[in-house]
């Protein structure tokens, strides 16, 4: 085993006059384990509106909204209870509902056989990011205001969920009384909050940039 370890090391050597180093591997971007969780679905009610990617959502293609990866990754999701498997892209924000993991579309919802339960546990593999995306773990959100009437902060809801489906209210109590933050996102980058706020300031609003 020595004398080969040797023989291999004179070879190299030799080798190394003629042979140009390999140009250095680019940088790879950390990609987040697998993640178990629960999936739900959209459809109709948000057909045809503008996702947190700027692109126009469209049920039938195999999308997916979710706050756990950069918009632009690939996932490959599982149906845990049968073993569909669907591949889907990020390209919105969501889901806002305790104990969801993602949004999946319509069409990707019926390839899994979840349409009818409306929910199913899933494994969710990343299969690629996109490049130069931001590492996990920073989130920015974009506050609309904050209201002492949950009927005000529903309006303001509303009126912007008519174009951005990551709009939504969050409950936050002091003491005795509860005040309703209007927040927008998450954005993986204080650039595309920076670019929504920009857009909702427009309309008179309090801004604020929120980072979590």
């Amino acid at each position: 085993m020595r004398l080969l370890c040797v023989l291999l090391a004179v070879g190299i050597a030799g080798c190394a006059t003629h042979v140009q180093p390999p140009p250095p591997a680019p940088p790879q971007i950390a990609a987040p384990p697998s993640i178990v969780g629960m999936a739900s679905w959209y459809g109709p009610g948000f057909n045809g509106h503008r996702t947190s990617s700027g692109v126009i959502y469209n049920q039938n293609d195999l999308t997916a909204a979710s706050t756990l990866f950069p918009l632009g990754t690939r996932l490959l999701v599982t149906n845990l209870s049968d073993g569909r498997s669907v591949e889907v892209v990020v390209n919105d924000h969501g889901p806002y509902v305790k104990d969801r993991a993602i949004d999946l579309s319509e069409r990707a919802a019926r390839v899994l056989g979840m349409i009818g339960p409306g929910t199913a546990r899933v494994c969710m593999d990343v299969l690629a990011t996109p490049p130069g995306g931001p590492a996990l773990g920073q989130r920015y959100f974009v506050q609309v205001g904050s209201f002492s009437d949950r009927a005000n902060a529903r309006r303001v809801q509303q009126q912007f969920a008519a174009r951005y489906t990551d709009v939504r209210i969050e409950e936050a109590r002091g003491g005795d009384s509860s005040h309703y933050r209007v927040r927008m996102g998450a954005f993986t980058t204080r650039q595309a909050a920076e670019e929504r706020a920009a857009y909702v300031s427009h309309y008179g609003y309090p801004i604020v940039i929120i980072s979590e």
